[in-house]
């Protein structure tokens, strides 16, 4: 049996938020520490602080095992080889900073605090909800793959877009920007 619990966070205007922005019959923070989800596909990604709401599609790895991005920079993508939210393990999420000129859904995640929320809605309709534990740059030659992708103990998060300076001869960032979180 899989117990949900809901909870109401630390401020009033978070729940407010939270209730708001689902749809009715959804369920706000489908899990708690020791309760884990069974699979089911993220569908949408919302981030008060960055005032961010988009879908979400699902990526696997291109032809050279590299992972995809989203083909715009106003959508999210879910790696299929990552656990569905709530599930133990890192979700992985990823989007753009920017593309052909326009700001991507990730343009201000550089900005994440650890405390900052973050709301996974799966196609379930259930809403696991994360805190930020913290937000690293790391240069893409020297990218940490295991800490990045690697298996955890818990249901985490990982949001990644690029960063640092733009190389404007290979049209490509130097860096990614990789926040770190995990379902409370």
């Amino acid at each position: 049996m899989t117990r949900i619990r809901i909870s109401l966070g630390s401020a009033l205007a978070s729940l407010i938020l939270c209730l708001t922005a689902l749809p009715s019959g959804w369920i706000a923070n489908a899990n708690a520490a020791e309760d884990y989800l069974s699979p089911s596909a993220p569908i949408n990604l919302t981030i008060p602080t960055l005032k961010v709401a988009t879908s979400i599609i699902k990526l696997g790895l291109d032809d050279k095992g590299a992972l995809q991005v989203p083909k715009t920079e106003n959508i999210a993508g879910w790696y299929i080889g990552s656990p569905t939210p709530g599930e133990i393990g890192p979700t992985i999420i990823v989007a753009h900073v920017d593309m052909n000129g326009k700001f991507g859904v990730f343009y201000n995640l550089k900005k994440m605090k650890p405390g900052d929320v973050i709301r996974v809605a799966r196609a379930d309709k259930k809403v696991v909800t994360y805190k930020v534990t913290s937000t690293s740059i790391f240069q893409k030659a020297k990218f940490p793959t295991q800490k990045i992708y690697g298996n955890i103990d818990h249901a985490g998060l990982r949001l990644i877009t690029c960063g640092g300076k733009f190389n404007k001869k290979i049209g490509h960032y130097d860096s990614n920007v990789v926040v770190f979180a995990e379902a409370i």
